[in-house]
């Protein structure tokens, strides 16, 4: 048996498997809201916990009789873990973390003692998911770019807007792709027209570093609609009642994606064209020609405007290099688990490796 976590802000999901070699469907899944809990610990408690058995029922009839050696369930036994792998939102250093958006600080070794596991290994969540984007078939993913690859493995990139920004980079070396975490997202926003120049300018005045991740993610969203706000002044006010009592970002993206707001529109199209424009960034910095994915909780809540043309067109504007950018495959995952199932993936691996 094997465990893995997918490690985030705002909800932890865990899961069981019996996997070995080939991929397989979780025993046992359940997800956990991250702030209500101290930390990671706390929650494995709960989760590892042995299942209470129902207390018999007792009739009427045999009510005042001796129980019977069958009515004495003994405990369940707590589950044998032969390895374990969390994906986790923040940068990992010899096997611990600090968690960028909670208040954690997560230690391989101290998780091995506590839980009796052989072997834990802590990853960060892109990297997780680029694991994960490796076992993931075809049903997964939307193609954005069908591309032209080369004959000769190269390498693949990874960008996934949720909550925050991850950025990864997948280098083949002979055999198979080898995953490289990376903080890319937290680079600094580079504008490319007068619009995101003033928009730039706008978020400036809010933070000492605007990074690409304050634009591209829920949070980033958001502050695209208010910088549309209050330079345009073109928020319908029943748009502006439901953005502040409801989740800002899924608000402005139902309106704009169901066309009910020009602001809600725009905010779109200013999200898909930096969110392509990053995603070319990368591919340039990786010489990704096998290929780019496009992870996160984002994406495929945005699929049919990712699909439009307007991240494409921002991704394939790289100048002398736009021949290049359009012959590289673009897909977006779009199974939500993938960073589960990478992190599933490295504790098969480590249950099945010898004894050091």
């Amino acid at each position: 048996m094997i465990l893995a976590g997918d490690i985030g802000g705002t909800k932890t999901n865990l899961a069981l498997y019996e996997w070995t070699t080939e991929r397989v469907e979780p025993l046992r899944l359940e997800s956990f809201p991250s702030g209500d809990y101290k930390t990671l610990e706390d929650i494995l408690v709960e989760f590892l916990a042995p299942p209470k058995e129902p207390s018999p029922v007792v009739s009427p009839e045999t009510q005042g009789e001796t129980q019977s050696e069958n009515l004495v369930t003994p405990p369940a036994e707590p589950v044998k873990l032969a390895a374990a792998c969390f994906g986790i939102a923040g940068p990992v250093i010899d096997n611990r973390c600090q968690t960028t958006n909670l208040p954690w600080v997560i230690d391989g070794r101290t998780i091995a003692k506590q839980f009796n596991i052989p072997r834990v290994q802590l990853l960060n969540d892109l990297e997780a998911t680029a694991y994960g984007l490796l076992w993931l078939r075809p049903d997964e993913l939307e193609v954005l770019n069908v591309g032209n690859p080369p004959n000769k493995r190269q390498a693949l990139a990874l960008v996934a807007a949720g909550t925050g920004l991850g950025e990864g980079i997948l280098f083949w070396d002979g055999k198979t792709y080898r995953p490289m975490p990376s903080e890319g997202g937290h680079a600094d926003f580079a504008p490319n027209n007068d619009q995101e120049i003033e928009l730039l300018r706008y978020l400036r005045s809010q933070y000492l570093h605007v990074s690409y991740e304050r634009i591209l993610s829920g949070p980033g969203l958001h502050a695209i609609y208010e910088f549309l706000r209050d330079t345009k002044k073109n928020e319908p006010t029943w748009l502006a009642e439901k953005v502040k009592v409801g989740n800002p970002a899924a608000e402005i993206a139902q309106a704009g994606l169901q066309g009910q707001a020009e602001i809600a529109k725009q905010a779109l199209d200013l999200f898909a064209s930096i969110y392509g424009a990053e995603a070319g960034n990368l591919a340039l910095k990786a010489l990704s020609l096998d290929g780019v994915y496009v992870g996160g909780g984002i994406a495929p809540k945005l699929i049919t405007k990712l699909q439009d043309g307007t991240f494409m067109k921002a991704f394939t504007n790289k100048g002398r290099y736009k021949r290049l950018m359009s012959q590289m495959p673009v897909k977006v995952i779009m199974n939500q688990q993938t960073a589960l199932i990478g992190a599933a993936s490295v504790a098969a691996a480590l249950s099945l490796a010898s004894p050091s």
